[in-house]
């Protein structure tokens, strides 16, 4: 029972953990507002997430939920064949830009496709987290990475892939939203978002998948601050937010 004077508590969708996260890293904020959701729309408990490679491989040591571990870039290979045998229970998939957008890139595709009815969480902070900050497919043109020290290239690596636009390109019924969580005005957008991709698939409407523009302040050099800073001005200008596709009938 929490205290009368209490204002701000760990929600009940969250283990009490510590995570391994950068300071600055917005991941924590987006595994907050997953839990709120999941609780506020009484999901918690018929729950199963599917961790990814990559930043938030530890996923399942901080949601309150069941969890599914995934090899590379097939979470939503594993959240259909987990949907398809149960589909009585909320599944959802957390997968950064390097897992969803590179090696996993014709899983997704081909699961909004087909419409499996599961939610996919798309942080998506433009480069490779974990593995030392290499360049990833949402990495920006003449943007500084380990593996591009001159900038990207577009000429040679091709134009960062926009993926709630590629996938709004298909015939198939889904929720698409990018949103970003570097202020509180934003945050607020973003759990809006959230809660309505999981209401679409406790309502058995579509397949859904909310973007998330996160900060990475270690792997871009530069402060927190600097980092929402640097997303604010860079990130949001090259993907825009907004809702992208909605199922016909949905307001």
């Amino acid at each position: 029972m929490q205290d009368i004077n209490t204002t701000f508590a760990r929600p009940e969708g969250l283990t009490d953990v510590v995570t391994h996260y950068c300071p600055g890293c917005t991941h924590g904020v987006i595994h907050r507002l997953v839990a709120e959701v999941l609780v506020e729309l009484g999901l918690r408990e018929r729950t199963v997430g599917v961790a990814p490679v990559g930043c938030s491989v530890l996923a399942y040591n901080y949601f309150n939920t069941d969890f599914l571990e995934s090899p590379h870039g097939r979470a939503p290979a594993l959240a259909t064949g987990f949907k398809r045998l149960r589909p009585d229970m909320i599944v959802f998939t957390y997968q950064g830009d390097g897992d969803l957008a590179s090696i996993g890139m014709a899983e997704i595709v081909h699961a909004a496709n087909r419409g499996e009815k599961f939610t996919t969480i798309f942080v998506n902070n433009a480069i490779y987290g974990m593995t030392g900050g290499q360049m990833a497919p949402t990495t920006l043109p003449g943007q500084v990475t380990a593996t591009c020290p001159f900038g990207r290239d577009t000429a040679l690596t091709g134009m960062p892939i926009r993926m709630v636009e590629l996938l709004s390109s298909l015939a198939t019924p889904a929720y698409l939203e990018r949103v970003a969580v570097h202020s509180p005005a934003h945050i607020v957008r973003a759990k809006k978002a959230i809660k309505t991709a999981f209401t679409c698939q406790k309502e058995e409407r579509c397949f859904s998948l909310i973007e998330v523009l996160s900060t990475c302040p270690t792997n871009w050099g530069i402060t927190p601050g600097e980092a929402t800073q640097w997303l604010d001005a860079n990130l949001k200008a090259f993907f825009p937010l907004g809702v992208y596709k909605r199922p016909e009938g949905m307001q």
